[in-house]
């Protein structure tokens, strides 16, 4: 777990990039989940990603060749594609690499800010399915004040960016741009308060046999 008082924002290679390391496992080459931010007109060369990128813009607006990506846009670019990506007037963004199946060759560009949400399981709970890939599950899931929800279990493993309002469950309270990362097996009953909650979550990814899990020397270098 990180909460925004812990964020430690390092320099990346590329001038006018900054990243803050989530959870790493490897060198420059990594399975990664970070925060990226790119200064105004910063960028990097084109390359080639080799075990896959997944991209939420969380403010300003990302480009590449292929186009520009506003905030609440999410992306999919798959294993072996390539881009050019840059900001013209900053962005910053949620990176996750190394970290998808060797079947999936989907690529997703998805506005969120144009797309319908659908009821959640309890009253209060909308969801936007991401993306979806033997097992492993994405989603933005919108939280109206005062909402619960039963306790359950997660056994693939949970990750959680809280995007806007205040997260809850019985150990603890998480503002925006907290991230969590449970365990298989983990239980929790989230819930949110007067403010309501809009996340980012991911199940399904332990023992998934992601790219980065299988190809990558596993040592922690965050």
């Amino acid at each position: 777990m990180l909460t925004p008082e812990q964020h430690q924002w390092v320099a990346s290679p590329m001038a006018g990039v900054s990243r803050m390391m989530l959870e790493r496992s490897g060198a420059e080459t990594a399975r990664a989940t970070s925060l990226v931010r790119y200064a105004p007109g910063a960028g990097y060369h084109a390359h080639q990603h080799g075990g896959g990128e997944e991209i939420l813009v969380l403010s300003g607006i990302f480009s590449d060749e292929h186009g520009d990506y506003p905030a609440g846009t999410y992306l999919r670019n798959p294993p072996g594609s390539s881009h050019t990506p840059y900001s013209a007037q900053g962005c910053v963004l949620l990176v996750k690499l190394w970290q998808f199946h060797a079947t999936d060759q989907q690529q997703v560009v998805l506005a969120s800010q144009q797309s319908d949400f659908v009821a959640g399981l309890v009253p209060g709970l909308t969801v936007l399915p991401l993306h979806q890939h033997d097992g492993v599950q994405t989603a933005l899931v919108r939280w109206a004040p005062h909402t619960r929800f039963n306790r359950h279990l997660h056994v693939g493993g949970e990750e959680i960016l809280v995007l806007q309002g205040l997260f809850c469950d019985e150990y603890g309270e998480y503002p925006a741009l907290s991230w969590i990362r449970s365990p298989a097996y983990s239980q929790h009953q989230p819930y949110t308060k007067a403010e309501g909650a809009l996340i980012y979550v991911k199940t399904g990814f332990i023992g998934a046999d992601l790219l980065g899990d299988v190809w990558l020397p596993q040592q922690d270098a965050t």
